[in-house]
């Protein structure tokens, strides 16, 4: 399987994009404005978008995407693109984006019969078969409905944790999975603790401790994702300050590593 990173950032300027990341040719994991990096082709051959919540900056690009390859896709006669969200995401999209304001609604473009979009619940702990892969929906703690996903592999799963607070129950369930690579966020610096606490987003702080939820003897590369860019720096710099001078005497150092826009892993 091959991931390509889009856009890993958490908010926009001149060469920041926000969160997508492309898997093989044909699923993405959220929809930010990474996906506008995508040529006309490679956009008409997603066939599965997976979303982790309803925000902005996870979604913006999907409209966008259905308006520029319609034509394209129906000339074609391709089947339906496939949204997969949490039910609370679908009803946020359907009322606030795909709603014929802001939107139109290309759930029932052309028609409701054979529409350009289809919509489909996913619900947490569900392992969906899309692509030809097996993706896991992992639990997340946001201030809307959330999720996570885990990607499996030939050499482990691809975990991507979603925009997430502290979250006992996605570190219970990937401590069972074999673990090739973790993306996690990490949105503000310590300075904006009270913020990232209170819009449930973690902070180098409590990332730190999110990371000693890890069973000991699993280690794999940690990506950080989802940095505000005025912070990113600091940001980098507060988490590797933790990691070289663990809290505590029994606390392992990480492989932990920056995540950037263009890169791809094959795993």
């Amino acid at each position: 399987m091959r991931v390509r990173v889009l856009g890993c950032s958490g908010a926009i300027s001149q060469g920041c994009r926000t969160t997508s990341f492309l898997l093989d040719d044909n699923v993405l994991i959220d929809a930010g404005t990474g996906v506008g990096d995508l040529t006309l082709a490679e956009m008409a051959g997603v066939d599965h978008v997976l979303l982790t919540h309803s925000h902005l900056d996870h979604v913006a690009a999907l409209p966008l995407m259905l308006d520029a390859v319609a034509a394209r896709r129906m000339a074609a006669g391709a089947a339906p693109l496939q949204v997969h969200a949490l039910p609370g995401t679908i009803e946020a999209l359907r009322s606030h984006i795909f709603n014929n304001l802001i939107w139109p609604d290309f759930s029932a473009i052309p028609s409701a019969e054979a529409p350009l979009m289809r919509f489909v619940p996913i619900t947490v702990g569900e392992v969906l078969q899309v692509g030809g892969k097996a993706i896991e929906v992992l639990p997340a703690v946001h201030t809307v409905p959330a999720v996570g996903f885990a990607a499996a592999s030939a050499s482990g799963h691809w975990v991507f944790s979603g925009d997430t607070g502290r979250n006992p129950a996605f570190w219970k369930r990937i401590n069972q999975l074999p673990v090739a690579l973790l993306v996690i966020e990490t949105a503000f610096s310590n300075r904006e603790h009270e913020l990232a606490q209170r819009s449930l987003h973690l902070a180098p702080g409590t990332l730190a401790q999110e990371l000693e939820q890890i069973d000991p003897g699993s280690r794999y590369p940690i990506y950080i994702t989802h940095t505000k860019p005025a912070e990113t720096g600091l940001i980098m710099e507060e988490i590797r300050s933790f990691d070289e001078a663990p809290r505590r005497a029994e606390s392992v150092r990480h492989d932990i590593r920056w995540l950037s826009a263009g890169q791809t892993f094959e795993l």
